[in-house]
């Protein structure tokens, strides 16, 4: 029965990684903004770095006992964008513990900038090549795996240097343009997204809340394109937030995790924002976007607590996406 279960670990657990991670940045920046204690930013850093080696090692296992089920997640049209989320994670970690430790920092920065760069090529060559997928496979979990290099150079800049994070950060930015597009094109003029998927709108935030703060790193200069990247973000934020009505009657899948890193990252981006233009305003929805973080991760890791206790995780799961 374990056997089974652990062939279908989903590899979509990994953004639960991301979003404790962004929590904790958020806590992190609440204290250095708004004075906050340090200690609940601390606690959650932790328990990310906790989270994702049990979540690793479990999927090394599963890879090693089960190789054609995880070569299947690098092969699915939705699942593949989900398994970033991996290299993702560890650049996010390395981030919250470059303070603490420099050289496990750097492991950790380089170990998933390079996975990510391996990844962004793999998955660009897949999208491009392959005569499977159809415009109704796209969904907004594919900026993961290209657009998640805009992440990269927010401690890339201490790693590595300016040029090696300008490149990264440039690759992000390409994707986040291109893949964009392609995704308000297919929602206006095709199939909505699946139910199960909607909640993956959220991930539009995440490439101008992050871009903002990854570029604050190249440019430390509060410019007119930063501003661009910011109030962008605030924009799509206020749009998905309106419609909460919508995604509160959905049923709970694992993709509602697609709510917690982005809804973090806005709100790492807001107080960033407050604290070098001043309005009191954006030290206000600061306020506001970090009450609403803490309360969804932490009712998010319930959920998925009570749907693993009741065997409704790491079960085969029904395509996303239709077939091609």
């Amino acid at each position: 029965m374990m056997s089974e279960r652990l062939e279908h670990l989903p590899v979509a657990l990994f953004t639960s990684v991301m979003g404790l991670a962004g929590l904790a940045m958020a806590l992190h920046q609440a204290h250095v903004v708004l004075g906050l204690p340090a200690l609940p930013g601390r606690a959650v850093t932790l328990l990310a770095g906790l989270v994702f080696v049990v979540l690793a090692v479990l999927y090394a296992v599963k890879a090693a006992r089960f190789p054609s089920a995880a070569l299947a997640d690098f092969q699915h049209p939705v699942r593949m964008s989900f398994t970033a989320s991996i290299s993702v994670s560890l650049v996010l970690l390395a981030i919250l513990v470059q303070p603490f430790g420099n050289g496990l920092s750097f492991a950790l920065w380089a170990a998933g900038a390079v996975l990510h760069i391996v990844l962004t090529l793999y998955a660009l060559s897949v999208w491009v090549y392959q005569p499977r997928f159809q415009i109704h496979h796209i969904n907004p979990a594919w900026f993961i795996p290209v657009v998640g290099n805009i992440l990269v150079p927010i401690v890339g800049v201490h790693h590595a240097g300016w040029e090696l994070s300008w490149f990264f950060f440039s690759v992000g930015l390409l994707f986040w343009i291109v893949l964009f597009t392609i995704i308000i094109y297919r929602m206006i003029f095709h199939q909505p997204l699946p139910e199960r998927l909607l909640p993956t709108l959220f991930i539009l935030i995440a490439p101008p809340a992050v871009g903002f703060i990854a570029y604050l790193r190249l440019n430390p200069e509060l410019d007119g394109f930063a501003r661009v990247l910011y109030y962008s973000a605030l924009f799509i934020t206020v749009w998905l937030l309106l419609q909460a009505p919508r995604f509160l009657r959905l049923p709970f899948y694992l993709s509602w995790w697609a709510y917690s890193f982005p809804l973090t990252a806005m709100t790492v981006a807001t107080l960033t924002m407050g604290q070098l233009t001043g309005a009191a305003g954006l030290y206000g929805i600061g306020y506001v976007l970090l009450g609403l973080s803490v309360l969804v991760v932490f009712w998010l890791a319930a959920r998925t607590l009570l749907a693993a206790w009741r065997g409704q995780i790491c079960v085969p799961e029904p395509d996303a996406a239709p077939p091609a």
